[in-house]
């Protein structure tokens, strides 16, 4: 068993959210992620106009469809977004004008799409305020988790009995300065025994000694690692595009937007996080690789890959 990284919207060079997606450049992709020991993905979509997301969710599911390659390293698709909470902070990089309210039409859109790939959605449980989009999700065992949201304990709790059963990057897509007691973040760690909650192990994303606070309170049994990595992932400093985004990376490797107001995704990889895991938070390597490959497994279904 190898790493399974549930978040991967580009790699080495290569948007997964690009209009021209390219096999040949995708399988490439996927021979490094292979070398690195990641066997396992899920290829990360996120918010644009409908239009533009159903355009590359089904120009994955062709390029998948043709490729033993492809069928082997991606296990499936995330959608994250755009049903997300539009609001400064909470939407992080994800562009507003795109951000709309769940409805199950325009879910079953996107989901014919991806041609059934989808595996993963994140959504702002406020923007599906019945649970009707999550109880549908539910139903097709597609696994439904939170993010870019400020959902209050209630909105909370019923998407939880709507079928809600993760929380995507917690510490992240959230404003830097929030309420001192009741915030996203306490909330969701008030739920942590309902949810699976998902970190990025980058030192960036949540201080080393922040993230070891998340995981001894939360449990390893409930935590998992992704690496929310963008295509400047594996690279090193340089200047990319990616989405709406003209990003330039320098000599510390994090990608942030143009005015420093936020990230944009992350450029970590999953032997760097295990590294990252082990040195810097603490943890064996028997705990690392829990939350590296069997958790993510399990969070969607895939116990045994």
């Amino acid at each position: 068993m190898g790493f399974f990284d549930l978040q991967v919207n580009g790699y080495a060079g290569v948007d997964f959210n690009s209009d021209e997606l390219d096999r040949g450049k995708l399988e490439a992709v996927c021979m490094r992620l292979l070398e690195q020991g990641v066997d396992g993905i899920l290829a990360t979509v996120i918010t644009d106009s409908l239009p533009r997301m159903e355009s590359r969710l089904r120009r994955i599911a062709q390029l998948h469809d043709g490729s033993p390659l492809l069928q082997r390293v991606i296990a499936g698709i995330h959608i994250e977004g755009p049903f997300l909470n539009p609001a400064p902070g909470f939407r992080g990089a994800h562009p507003p004008n795109a951000i709309i309210p769940a409805r199950e039409d325009l879910v079953s859109r996107l989901l014919e799409a991806a041609d059934g790939l989808t595996r993963l959605v994140t959504l702002a449980p406020e923007q599906d305020p019945t649970g009707k989009v999550t109880r549908m999700l539910r139903d097709q065992e597609i696994t439904v988790s939170a993010g870019h949201t400020d959902a209050t304990l209630e909105q909370f709790k019923k998407s939880i009995d709507a079928g809600l059963s993760m929380f995507t990057h917690l510490g992240n897509g959230c404003p830097g300065t929030l309420p001192r007691h009741d915030n996203i973040i306490q909330r969701a760690l008030s739920l942590r025994d309902s949810l699976w909650l998902c970190f990025i192990a980058d030192g960036v994303h949540i201080p080393f000694f922040v993230l070891k606070n998340y995981l001894n309170l939360v449990g390893l049994e409930n935590s998992l690692v992704v690496t929310d990595a963008i295509l400047a992932a594996d690279l090193g400093p340089g200047n990319y595009r990616f989405g709406m985004w003209e990003l330039s990376i320098g000599e510390d490797l994090v990608a942030r937007s143009p005015d420093n107001s936020h990230l944009v995704g992350s450029t970590v990889t999953m032997p760097r996080s295990f590294e990252n895991l082990c040195r810097h938070v603490g943890l064996a390597a028997e705990e690392a690789h829990l939350l590296l490959e069997v958790n993510p497994r399990k969070a969607v279904s895939f116990r045994n890959k």
